[in-house]
């Protein structure tokens, strides 16, 4: 199964107590099928999944699913601090009607790589749904190394990977293994031009919830090998980019959604509001690029 395009990993709205909003979220997901997206990531990082209780969590993908169901590809994030949740988490998304699964290491065990291995080979025989594996050291603890993700690549229902760790030496390493029936895509927001270059056509982007349509432009330009455009689209998102890459990205995936009319409220502890002036300083950078 294909997952080229741009797939966004949805915030996940709260109204002013703090509560789900559910009407914000279908207004998302409205917005992001207007805008050409291929996909949309529910429980993701993004969408604060470990700050969701069980409740909560079968309302968003619920909800997103029957918002998007036919018009657009779904994907559920399965992280998990086990294996045996992940396995649950799969089956819950499975049963929901999701085409995919979003799956990290286990966060704060600290698996080495067999044991790392041995995860997603038995997530991916309890599931026939397809997998992108999830490599961000950086909230995982943990990576994924080359060779095990070669390794995994070898497994049927996985089907690619989601490259978060920053370094593209690696990711170009990844790229150039071509691995058969194997995506690599990009999952770092301020490297996607060098993803394109190097002929990766999926960007599961946080930042897609900030801005949809020029990402979708970046990647249609960078099928049409118009990489002037590429880099004109890159440098005008990159300002707000980089704010969201140096600190405070949930925060800030969820202040820019106002771009859409959609207001998605504060994240929930343990992460806290940004500063006012922070705040301030992101969204004039939003409005400076839509001048």
């Amino acid at each position: 199964m294909q997952q080229q395009g741009i797939l966004v990993p949805i915030v996940t709205p709260f109204d002013r107590d703090g509560r789900l909003d559910l009407a914000a979220l279908r207004q998302l997901v409205e917005r992001f099928i207007e805008q050409g997206v291929a996909g949309i990531v529910a429980c993701g990082t993004t969408g604060e999944y470990y700050a969701l209780d069980e409740d909560e969590r079968s309302q968003v993908l619920e909800c997103v699913a029957k918002a998007g169901k036919g018009r657009l590809r779904l994907i559920a994030g399965a992280n998990d601090l086990s294996t045996r949740g992940a396995i649950a988490r799969a089956r819950q998304a499975a049963e929901l009607g999701y085409e995919a699964l979003m799956l990290a290491p286990p966060a704060y065990s600290l698996p080495d790589q067999a044991g790392i291995v041995a995860h997603f080979k038995a997530v991916a025989a309890a599931s026939a749904l397809p997998i992108i594996l999830y490599n961000f050291p950086a909230r995982a603890g943990v990576s994924i190394d080359v060779a095990s993700v070669i390794e995994l690549s070898r497994v049927p229902n996985i089907v690619g990977i989601k490259e978060s760790s920053g370094d593209f030496s690696r990711a170009l390493a990844l790229i150039q293994a071509r691995l058969p029936d194997f995506e690599v895509i990009c999952g770092c927001d301020d490297q996607a031009a060098d993803f394109l270059f190097w002929g990766v056509r999926s960007w599961i982007s946080g930042a897609a919830n900030v801005f949809p349509g020029e990402q979708v432009a970046m990647l249609n330009a960078a099928k049409a090998e118009d990489w002037a455009r590429v880099r004109m689209l890159m440098e005008a998102m990159y300002p707000a980019i980089q704010a969201m890459e140096s600190g405070g990205y949930n925060q800030k995936a969820k202040l820019g959604v106002r771009r859409h009319g959609v207001e998605a409220g504060d994240v929930r502890l343990p992460l806290l509001p940004l500063p006012g002036s922070e705040a301030k300083a992101f969204l004039d950078a939003l409005a400076a690029f839509d001048r």
